[in-house]
């Protein structure tokens, strides 16, 4: 289990919606020190955050993240992006593309980065911010980035734990964030969302599924495709 008391996290796109809710939760529970990354830091407007200027996709930005950063003992990768490429067939594949570098590669980029940053602090947590589109793939890449992200973590918790970091993964639904603005239904909101998967990282939890929907999904997946996709129903 992990304690958030006195920890240094660093939270990439921490300038808003989940992200500043996870960066104001973070302080709530006793960190020392939260790291909010976006491409432009001056949009950090947390009073208490330090805010580290970072584009995940890019190699020179993300390790001079983690020079800046030496003592971070929490990583939460919650940069994401949504181009709506919803049809493989038809979407710009530089669109795809675009979502994948964000999406799969970015949370990579930074890992790397920051694993060694956390051995030296004599180990330390990963928490990754999958979607409950990690299980269905009704969104096209963007479902397909997080399935892959999903993946990602699975196989990181497996490399990453005998080297002393845990490593939780986030489902979540809609939440009440921009991303999700033009969205007609029911939404978590981003405090209670952070609440949720910091509950995770200390009670050292492998997953958090942080709404019914996703609860649903998840135990859904073992059932025929029909039950999760019910256009293919006969």
């Amino acid at each position: 289990m992990t304690s958030l008391k006195d920890s240094v996290a660093l939270v990439t796109g921490g300038s808003r919606g989940l992200g500043r809710a996870l960066v104001q939760a973070l302080y709530e529970r006793g960190a020392a020190k939260v790291y909010a990354t976006a491409r432009d830091p001056r949009t950090v407007t947390h009073p208490d955050a330090v805010p580290l200027a970072l584009e995940v996709t890019d190699p020179d930005s993300v390790r001079a993240a983690a020079a800046r950063a030496e003592d971070v003992t929490v990583l939460i990768n919650n940069a994401g992006i949504s181009l709506k490429a919803r049809s493989f067939l038809d979407s710009p594949v530089e669109d795809i593309r675009r979502e994948f570098e964000t999406n799969f590669y970015g949370p990579l980029l930074v890992t790397r980065a920051f694993v060694p940053v956390l051995e030296r602090n004599g180990g330390g947590h990963l928490l990754n911010v999958h979607s409950v589109l990690s299980w269905l793939g009704v969104a096209g890449s963007y479902s397909a980035t997080k399935a892959a992200l999903w993946s990602q973590t699975n196989t990181l918790r497996l490399e990453l734990q005998p080297r002393g970091i845990a490593v939780t993964g986030l489902h979540v639904g809609y939440i009440d964030t921009d991303m999700a603005a033009g969205i007609d239904a029911p939404k978590s909101t981003p405090g209670d969302v952070a609440g949720l998967a910091l509950d995770g990282i200390e009670a050292g939890a492998h997953e958090v599924l942080a709404d019914d929907l996703s609860r649903e999904v998840k135990a859904g997946l073992s059932a025929d495709l029909a039950v999760l996709y019910p256009q293919l129903a006969g």
